[in-house]
This record gives structure tokens, C-alpha cells and sequence, in this order.
């Protein structure tokens, strides 16, 4: 009888070892409980971010097990690994997040991997190093995701057109010169001390050159004034004849000199906006209050009035301010025009040294070729070694040959001699973004205020900050391959096929991303044609395409795989 008590209890605590053994296990988590995201991965501000959801479903965390998670992602030649996340059961004495043996849970684990172009290939695991007590138990990687789109990759800061500092050029420039004729006090008589001073005959040499010069036209006005004191009526007669006086005055001596030029000829009665500038630039005491005067009274005689009343500067004004108010005014206004656009071209190539910094600068925007036009920034560099803007553009044109060393130095040198050339500034930010430093890229662009294409530079920023809304915003109605990218990202494909159709000079990468546009709106012949096109130009786009998670779903379609082979 006791035996048989005693295989009772055995048997007894042999099933509840075997129960208790089963119970303790930690089986393979299956991917069904497992779900990263996005998917596929994508490339982020020079990221590829991952966030997991993990399911520990009820009975399968054991009290006595510890647990510690890491996503991998694998690509040809290497691997990266996440941040680790560590689990525990709820008789483990540790740091680790308890799980409910009965209940199971939830968890979410982050990484932000750095990002290699042999990710686009790449496969997403969770590891796991698992102990149940001080027993390590084996658990196998699982798979939860394929590749990473690299799309935001294909934006390119040494494709951008760097910033040209703008020439001052001028074809017709108008200049004006003045002269004055001086006379007493109630007179209008023309005196010849004043018709026969050095500055009258100055100004009729320059009117009767311009009359002469094939490429110069002349205009000549004259304006009569009076001094406000005095009643309106005496001084409107005096200025009136004081313009008769000065007209014919001048009209013998333009006929004299063999000058056919118009004269247009004005008075003014009483000249209160002269007698106001002058007020202004004076020294004279209390000044402001005959400006507020002027100010406070718009009838002439009041102003006159209270002025007059303002005895212990009436004198004053009398002597130094009034007289220079009794005048006729000559103006000689005259309009120069330039070389032509041939003669400028021309004399750029063969006697730069005969033109100024405007007309050379000029010269280089004429040039039909690149290398003419940075032929004629350099001769700038050399002949105005001063002014900032050859070195810039000299720099925008080593840019686009891509030798971005070079332009980064000229762009520097630019920004030297200016102090802060805003073109340049901008140019050193494209430079330093073609390097790879977005931060000393920020900065220089924050000195680029002004400057046309700093909103490109802020689309491209906000690229790189995974902005893309904002990016295809600040790129406008720009049309380029960069402008393009963002407004994919931003999910605007019929504005990326507008933007590619009319990028000027189409590349391999323009009809890549026509191509994308065309994946991303199930357009398998728009795929294929684009791609052919690609592959054409730039035949390392085949091994791209073949790669690049965007075309997946065509890897094993016979025209995909025709155009890329």
C-alpha cells in the first residue's frame, strides 16, 4: 500500500516537472508579433530611423527570464546595429522593462541607423540574447524588413547653379550737370562777373561736347527762382524775367557754339522748398524753429510774417541764406549710350584692358561658351584684383565643372575682399552642403540674405531635414533635377513631372527620377522609357535600378529588366 502511495507522488511530480518544464521554455517569437516601420525603411536627414512594435503574447515571457532585443540591418560588406532593449521576467532582479508572464505586452523599440548607399540592399533583423537563471538560451534573428529607399539621396549640391554676382552695366547712362547764375537782390539783369565764371564756361564746354560726341544727347533746361521775402507779385515778374534774361542768354550762346539742343525753360515766384533745404543744411541758430514755421503756415505771406518776427534771425537769414535763392539754374541733362553688345564681346576676347569692370563683367554674361566666360572672369581677377565680384563668378565657373575645391577659394577670396559678399556666401554654402557639412552649410546661408537662389538653398536644407513639404515650397517654380526630389518626397508627382519636363539640360538623373515618378504612379512604361533613357546617359544607373527599392515590384518584369540590361 505504501508503495503504491509512493509512484503516486512520483508520478505526480514528474508531470508537474514536465508542465513546469514546458511553461519555462522560451520559444522562437514569431514575426507575427513583430511589425517595423516604414516599410520599406527610408532615408531621413542622412538616417534610416526604424520604429518596431513587439508583441510578447500571454504565457510566453517565463518569471525567471531575462531578454535583450537588437534590430541589425545587414548589407553586402556590412552591418549596423540599433539601440539594445532589455526585458525581464518578473522574479529577475534587474534594470530591465518587466513583462507579465500571464498577460504578456507591448513594447516599441527606436533606432536610427547611419546611413550607407549599400543599404538600399539591406535586410532588417531583431536579434536577441535570451537566459532563462543563468542559462543562455538560444533564440533565431527574425526578419522584419527589406532594403531602404534612398530616394532623398539623388539631390545633389553639385548640381545646384551657384549665385553670380551681378555687373552695374549700363547702356544708356543719363548724368546731369548744373550751373548757377547768380543775381542782386530785385534785379534780374544778367552781370557779367557772373556770366564769364569759370563754372559757366565749364558747364557750356561740357554741353557743346556732348553735342558734338556721336554717342551722346543733350537737353537743356533752365530754372528761374526768387527769394520768398517780397511781396507774391514782385517776385513772380522778377522770376518770370529773370527765365526771359537766361534764355536768351543762353540760346546766343548754344547757337554760338553750334549746339542744336532743346531748351525747356520754367520759374518758380518765391522757392520755399530751396529756402527749406537750405534751412536744413545750415548752422544757423534755432533753425529748427523756422522748419517749424514753414511747417505750421502754407500761405507765403504768414511765412514771411512770422519769420520776419523772429528778429534775431532774419539778419542772419538775409545774409546767408537768401541770396542763394536768386539765381537761374542751368541743367544740362545728358544721356551717354554705351558699346554695343558686339563691340563689348568683341573687346572682351581681343583688348579687355579697354573696358571697365561693368563692361567686362558684362562681356562674360555675351559669352557663348563656359570656357569664354570663365576666360573673361579670370582677365577680371587680374586687371580689378580689388573687386570681389571676378573672384565669385570666376568660382561659380570652377563650380560647375565641378571642382569644388577650386570655387570654394575663390568664393572665399570673393568674401574677403568684400568683407561678406552675400553671392558668395551662398556659393560657400552650396560648397560646403557638396562636402557634406549641413551645419557650416546653414551658417553661410544665413549671410546670404538678398540673394535670388537662397530659397533653392533653404528647399535643399529642408530636404536634408526631411522637411519635404517645406522643401517643395521653398524651391517654387524652380525647374531642377533637386527641385524635383523634394517634390517627390512631398508625394506632388504631377508637379515633378511639370518640374522634370522642363529642366533645361536633362541628365541621366532627370529621366531616373521621371523614371520614380512613374514606379510611384504604377506606370510601368513611363518606368521602362525613362529608365532607358538613364541607362543611355549614365550606364551605372542599370545596377541603380536593379537596387533601388522604388522599382521592386518590377525586378522580375521582362521590359524592366530589358531596359536595364
Amino acid at each position: 500500500m505504501k508503495s503504491k502511495i509512493y509512484l503516486s507522488l512520483l508520478l505526480m511530480f514528474v508531470v508537474a516537472g514536465i508542465l513546469t518544464s514546458c511553461k519555462s521554455s522560451l520559444k522562437p517569437l514569431s514575426a507575427n508579433y513583430i511589425k517595423a516601420e516604414p516599410q520599406p525603411l527610408e532615408l531621413v536627414s542622412g538616417k534610416v530611423p526604424v520604429t518596431i512594435n513587439a508583441t510578447f503574447p500571454a504565457d510566453w515571457f517565463n518569471k525567471n527570464a531575462s531578454l535583450t532585443i537588437i534590430p541589425v540591418l545587414r548589407y553586402e560588406g556590412g552591418e549596423a546595429w540599433g539601440n539594445s532593449y532589455n526585458y525581464q521576467g518578473e522574479k529577475v532582479a534587474g534594470n530591465g522593462q518587466v513583462i507579465s508572464q500571464k498577460n504578456g505586452a507591448n513594447v516599441v523599440l527606436k533606432s536610427n541607423f547611419d546611413y550607407t548607399p549599400e543599404m538600399q540592399s539591406s535586410q532588417l533583423y531583431l536579434t536577441f540574447k535570451a537566459k532563462l537563471g543563468s542559462k543562455s538560451v538560444a533564440l533565431p534573428e527574425v526578419k522584419i524588413g527589406d532594403g531602404v529607399l534612398a530616394t532623398a539621396a539623388l539631390l545633389n549640391a553639385g548640381s545646384e547653379t551657384p549665385a553670380i554676382a551681378s555687373d552695374n552695366f549700363q547702356r544708356v547712362i543719363k548724368e546731369a550737370y548744373d550751373a548757377n547764375i547768380m543775381f542782386l537782390i530785385q534785379q534780374a539783369e544778367l552781370r557779367a562777373n557772373e556770366l564769364n565764371k569759370g563754372e559757366i564756361a565749364d558747364w557750356k564746354g561740357i554741353v557743346t561736347n556732348a553735342s558734338q560726341a556721336p554717342n551722346q544727347k543733350v537737353e537743356v533746361e533752365i530754372s528761374s527762382y526768387a527769394s520768398p521775402d517780397g511781396g507774391y507779385e514782385l517776385n513772380e515778374k522778377l522770376a518770370e524775367k529773370r527765365e526771359a534774361n537766361t534764355e536768351q542768354y543762353l540760346s546766343k550762346e548754344l547757337k554760338k557754339a553750334n549746339v542744336s539742343a532743346p531748351v525747356n525753360a520754367r520759374y518758380t515766384a518765391q522757392d520755399w522748398q530751396g529756402f527749406k533745404e537750405l534751412v536744413e543744411k545750415s548752422n544757423i541758430q534755432d533753425k529748427d524753429l523756422i522748419l517749424r514755421v514753414l511747417s505750421m503756415y502754407s500761405d507765403s505771406e504768414q511765412r514771411e510774417q512770422e519769420i520776419k518776427n523772429i528778429s534775431t534771425l532774419y539778419s542772419t537769414l538775409a545774409d546767408e541764406i537768401l541770396p542763394q535763392l536768386r539765381r537761374s539754374r542751368l541743367t544740362a541733362n545728358i544721356e551717354v549710350t554705351g558699346k554695343t553688345d558686339e563691340q563689348i564681346a568683341a573687346l572682351a576676347l581681343s583688348n579687355p584692358q579697354s573696358l571697365n569692370v561693368e563692361e567686362l563683367l558684362y562681356a562674360a554674361h555675351l559669352a557663348t561658351t563656359a570656357q569664354e566666360k570663365s576666360a573673361i572672369y579670370k582677365k577680371v581677377t587680374e586687371l580689378f584684383p580689388s573687386d570681389p565680384r571676378g573672384f565669385n563668378n570666376l568660382g561659380v565657373t570652377e563650380y560647375t565643372k565641378g571642382n569644388i575645391s577650386s570655387a570654394e577659394s575663390l568664393f572665399k577670396k570673393a568674401n574677403q575682399l568684400a568683407g561678406s559678399l552675400p553671392e558668395a556666401n551662398l556659393n560657400l554654402g552650396f560648397a560646403a552642403l557638396a562636402n557634406g557639412d549641413k551645419d557650416q552649410a546653414e551658417q553661410y546661408f544665413g549671410n546670404a540674405a538678398g540673394v535670388a537662389e537662397l530659397d533653392k538653398a533653404r528647399g535643399y536644407l529642408a530636404v536634408l531635414n526631411g522637411n519635404y513639404a517645406q522643401a517643395a515650397q521653398a524651391f517654387g517654380e524652380t525647374t531642377s533635377n533637386n527641385a524635383a526630389v523634394a517634390q517627390i518626397l512631398a508625394k506632388d508627382y504631377n508637379k515633378a513631372t511639370h518640374t522634370l519636363n522642363a529642366v533645361a539640360n536633362a541628365d541621366a538623373t532627370t529621366y531616373y527620377l521621371k523614371a520614380i515618378v512613374g514606379a510611384r504612379t504604377n506606370n510601368l512604361n513611363k518606368v521602362v522609357d525613362n529608365l532607358k533613357e538613364a541607362v543611355t546617359l549614365n550606364p551605372e544607373m542599370a545596377a541603380q535600378a536593379l537596387k533601388d527599392v522604388e522599382f521592386s515590384k518590377y525586378v522580375s518584369n521582362s521590359k524592366f529588366l530589358k531596359a536595364v540590361f
